[in-house]
């Protein structure tokens, strides 16, 4: 057999001086043992194994493939990938020496012409206190369950936005109804705003609510414990914040209202960014 590269019998194609009698199961060039990458079936020269590489399809990470087949499946992909990254920033948070809750933890002080540092109004909500494991089960618990409810009610992208709004509008609770020097920490003010969401969506609807009437007062009454220290201020904020974008989602639900509900949410975001400046914008009544 000749050589198909034009090169002599037994000799590698690309190495005129190094005998083989090893062919290539593709294109059938000699190739040394240097030039030889194992296949299916014998071995295949470098440059069939490039054009190999370039004809077959990319394929994708295993996670990123999961999360999209999940997807396609309706699964709640947000309440997951919420629950997940919660969960890995409180296991951060028990590493010595990272300081990861000094990072992200949240006070009235962190919105003012002192410090400035406004992100702390959402990254509160991802962290929780490491001296009570309690609390992050509980929020992730809480947010299982009604995130699956409302994931499928609204959809990824609404529901989303419902939940960083929410957990928006607890923080500005915080500011409006704490001491300035407070500290707090978790994703309460968020579900009270999933729990609101609800209440208003069902009741619109015509649904039964009574059961979580009841929910809501229970856990609003904790917060009132004494020693307990439940940031009462961010549940009730969350509450108030969360129940009104349930009434603009259920109020523009319909599809010619996209443009209106995008709208009035931005204009709520707004209204919280300003609000959350209170010990910038009035002073006077800090």
């Amino acid at each position: 057999m000749s050589d198909a590269a034009g090169g002599s019998t037994g000799v590698c194609y690309r190495h005129p001086d190094r005998q083989s009698f090893v062919l290539c199961q593709r294109c059938g060039r000699t190739i040394c043992g240097e030039c030889q990458t194992p296949g299916a079936v014998g071995v295949i020269c470098p440059e069939c194994m490039r054009e190999q590489r370039a004809e077959a399809p990319r394929t994708k990470p295993a996670v990123l493939t999961r999360v999209r087949s999940a997807g396609r499946r309706g699964a709640p992909v947000v309440t997951y990938t919420l629950i997940a990254v919660t969960v890995a920033i409180y296991v951060l948070q028990l590493i010595p020496g990272l300081g990861i809750t000094d990072r992200l933890y949240f006070t009235p002080l962190a919105v003012s012409d002192i410090h400035m540092e406004p992100w702390r109004l959402l990254t509160s909500v991802f962290v929780h206190s490491t001296s009570l494991i309690f609390h992050v089960l509980l929020n992730m618990y809480t947010l299982w369950i009604f995130g699956q409810l409302l994931e499928g009610l609204l959809g990824r992208s609404r529901f989303l936005a419902l939940y960083l709004i929410a957990g928006l509008g607890g923080s500005v609770g915080v500011v409006w109804l704490s001491d300035p020097n407070t500290a707090v920490v978790g994703a309460s003010g968020a579900i009270f705003g999933l729990m609101g969401a609800f209440l208003v969506i069902q009741r619109r609807l015509g649904g039964q609510t009574n059961q979580l009437l009841v929910l809501l007062g229970i856990n609003l009454i904790i917060g009132f414990v004494p020693g307990w220290n439940i940031a009462w201020q961010a549940h009730l904020g969350g509450l108030i914040v969360g129940a009104l974008v349930g009434l603009i989602y259920f109020e523009t639900r319909k599809r010619n209202q996209q443009r209106l509900q995008i709208g009035l949410l931005v204009a709520l975001v707004a209204v919280l960014l300003v609000l959350s400046f209170r010990y910038v914008y009035f002073p006077l009544m800090g």
